[in-house]
């Protein structure tokens, strides 16, 4: 089946498209929502403009749509986008990264049955311990770019997912019960390298804002 992938960039939608990718489908293209809201219901936005590099490293072309990332408007963009995906590159369903927010899941799925497309949803539901694991285990270079949760703070910024970094999640969700995957906004991530890359990336320049237990980080990546 030919997909497109809604790419924010991070670990769910480049995991997503890489369980995809694996399940024989053909990845035809990436599909970014360019918020100027930060605190979008439905997309991300640390680093959302290093995409277009992600998206050089995966050999992909990229359709970028701006959103001002309005509750329920930014719906509207969202199909604007697909049907752009559906008219130049033939798309028949479209990967998702959704894993437990219903609120996602259940408007990507509603825009896609509006438009005669399939919504693909591999990590819908999946256990985050189990996924954590998988993203390590098949060699997915993930950092944290935003932290948004008590006792999260600017020292988180920049920490690569691996073995430590998930013995520590697995702390933090028992005792101030943060979702070990970040999948409640506490935290947010950005992929420099995966299976679906051609060259991994690295971060040549950050700059953290924020304050208190909330900062995002933006990177220049090359």
């Amino acid at each position: 089946m030919k997909l497109g992938v809604l790419f924010s960039g991070g670990k769910d939608s480049c995991y997503a498209a890489y369980k995809a990718k694996i399940r024989n489908n053909e990845l035809v293209c990436l599909i970014t929502l360019e918020s100027s809201n930060p605190d979008s219901y439905m997309f991300h936005t640390p680093s959302i403009k290093k995409t277009k590099t992600q998206a050089e490293a995966m050999g992909l072309p990229l359709i970028t749509v701006k959103t001002k990332g309005e509750k329920e408007k930014e719906l509207e963009d969202l199909e604007k986008a697909l049907k752009q995906a559906i008219k130049k590159y033939k798309i028949e369903g479209v990967v998702a990264g959704a894993i437990a927010s219903q609120y996602q899941y259940d408007r990507v799925q509603k825009i896609c049955n509006k438009l005669k497309i399939e919504a693909y949803t591999p990590l819908w539901k999946k256990d985050e311990l189990e996924y954590l694991n998988e993203l390590i285990d098949n060699k997915f270079k993930v950092i944290i770019v935003g932290v948004a949760a008590h006792p999260l703070d600017d020292k988180w910024l920049g920490k690569e997912i691996n073995r430590d970094f998930v013995d520590k999640a697995i702390d933090l969700n028992n005792k101030h019960h943060i979702h070990i995957a970040g999948e409640g906004g506490e935290f947010e991530t950005f992929v420099l390298n995966c299976p679906l890359f051609k060259r991994p990336l690295k971060v040549v320049s950050s700059k953290a804002t924020g304050k208190g237990h909330a900062w995002k980080m933006e990177i220049e990546v090359e």
